[in-house]
């Protein structure tokens, strides 16, 4: 019987996942080729997942929901209200019990829990509270826990989970009340959305750390449908900049919109990945490079070029005629070449206290793509591209 009952809750659990759609736990590279939103097929039913989380560490990561019954009709989504297909939920003990157990056998190392939203956000909000306490509690897990914040969730209530969890997020979903009404008319973008992550920041503000868990703040990300509602990239890129200034958000997601069918949108054309891949990479410019909004290379219609990565756009604006010269520059406008991150100019710095680098082949030896660095700086004086033949 015990074996049958964990089989059951197994397959309960696949349902769950089946047509999930979530972000990532991972920071991926800024110039990694592919991707970075998990964005399971429909027929997919995976539901535990590698993941490297924002320290580094590599964990197995269970994503689902707690529910798949939903009250809201968001016009993208799988999960959607009037939507036929089989619905499945967990009690609170139930998941807490069987995620204990995964985790016992080496199945997963972390979980990543939201849920359809059914009798309100409040109501269902406090299921996903009561599921993590028990985790934490009852089967004294002290692993990674990422919990969704649902809509109309109150401060109270986010309060709790920032007790409880690692991560949490809102999902904003699109970057103003406007363009959200075209995604989720029902969904309110200030007060049930954007307030809860105001209410983190606030409390990150004015409670000390030692009360959460492990005696640190929780992060908090949010994820935007990229293309579902006809935004802009700098749309996008504007609220997850103000995000970041203003609330620490930790970072956004971007998923390109693909149709479900089913739905009254499966008629919309999907999105090209790469103009997800492309968010990312601007993201991360505006996170960790030092790039302003302004600085970004739009295009007339306010987007990113999808033929190259934003930061050569902007390099090749800004610097094809005024190299920098890498002996001298400060490290802020070395992470600004292309081919040099930040360990990358940190190794730069180092090695100029010993050596003045005058050829690319002793860049390429502090981990610099020098190719790609070749025709934006001058080493010594002279332009690094003439030196090519030296490697």
């Amino acid at each position: 019987m015990f074996y049958n009952g964990y089989m059951d809750s197994l397959e309960t659990l696949k349902e769950l996942s089946s047509q999930m759609s979530f972000e990532a736990d991972g920071e991926p590279r800024l110039n990694s080729p592919a991707p970075a939103c998990f964005s399971p097929k429909e027929h997919d039913q995976a539901f535990a997942h590698p993941a490297q989380l924002p320290n580094g560490q590599k964990i197995i990561l269970l994503k689902t929901l707690l529910s798949s019954a939903c009250e809201r009709d968001c016009f993208y989504c799988p999960f959607r209200a009037g939507r036929d297909f089989r619905r499945a939920t967990f009690k609170p003990d139930e998941f807490a019990g069987l995620f204990s157990k995964m985790n016992r056998g080496g199945m997963a190392e972390g979980v990543f829990l939201s849920s359809g939203l059914a009798g309100g956000g409040v109501r269902t909000m406090d299921k996903l509270l009561d599921t993590a306490d028990i985790l934490r509690k009852k089967h004294q897990f002290r692993g990674y826990v990422h919990l969704k914040i649902m809509p109309g969730a109150e401060k109270d209530q986010v309060y709790r989970a920032m007790q409880l969890a690692d991560r949490v997020s809102v999902n904003l979903e699109a970057p103003s009340t406007e363009r959200l009404a075209k995604l989720a008319p029902h969904k309110i973008f200030f007060e049930e959305l954007l307030r809860s992550l105001k209410w983190v920041e606030e409390i990150r503000r004015t409670v000390p750390a030692y009360k959460f868990w492990n005696g640190r703040y929780p992060s908090t990300v949010t994820q935007f449908v990229a293309g579902g509602s006809d935004e802009s990239d700098l749309e996008l890129l504007g609220i997850t900049s103000w995000l970041t200034k203003n609330v620490r958000l930790k970072r956004a997601y971007f998923s390109a919109f693909h149709p479900i069918r089913d739905t009254p949108l499966e008629n919309k054309p999907a999105v090209d990945p790469m103009r997800e891949h492309r968010l990312y990479q601007a993201s991360f410019l505006l996170r960790d490079y030092g790039f302003d909004i302004e600085d970004l290379p739009f295009t007339k219609d306010s987007n990113l070029p999808l033929h190259a990565d934003p930061k050569q756009a902007w390099a090749e604006i800004n610097l094809i005629h005024q190299p920098i010269e890498l002996n001298k520059a400060e490290k802020h406008d070395l992470i600004k070449i292309p081919g040099i991150g930040i360990k990358g100019a940190d190794a730069i710095l180092s090695a100029r206290r010993k050596m003045t680098i005058r050829d690319l082949s002793s860049l390429k030896k502090l981990g610099v793509i020098a190719e790609r660095a070749a025709p934006y700086v001058l080493l010594d004086g002279r332009k690094a591209a003439m030196q090519m033949s030296m490697f």
